[in-house]
């Protein structure tokens, strides 16, 4: 089973930076589309980023495009490094695995991990 497991969340205050992590435990396969969405309070769930492991290619949401990175530190973990961090970023962090398109769209996502950046 695809379930991804989110880690890294946490406090930071404006202008820091935090780094995600996100694996998907005892699945023998590679996931080739892993990926991140967020949803702020009171909003819809939005994406953040996807990488694909076959292609090398990752897309980042333009609103996060100068701040976010994504990257696939081997097998079936991504990770999300967050720089300079502004209050709008404040929201649950989920990980998809699986899906397609730019953002891993229908893939498994994960409980989430919850970024607070403090104003």
């Amino acid at each position: 089973q695809v379930q991804p497991v989110e880690s890294g969340g946490g406090s930071v205050p404006v202008g820091g930076s935090l780094r995600l992590s996100c694996t998907v435990p005892r699945y023998v396969s590679i996931v080739d589309c892993m990926g991140w969405y967020r949803q702020a309070p009171g909003k819809g769930r939005e994406p953040v980023a996807g990488i694909y492991e076959s292609a090398r290619s990752a897309n980042v949401a333009g609103s996060v495009k100068d701040r976010f990175t994504i990257s696939r530190d081997n097998g079936n973990t991504v990770s999300l490094q967050m720089d300079n961090l502004k209050p709008e970023d404040t929201a649950i962090y989920y990980c998809a695995a699986g899906g397609a398109g730019d953002f891993c769209y229908g893939g498994h996502q994960g409980q989430g991990t919850q970024v607070t950046v403090l104003s």
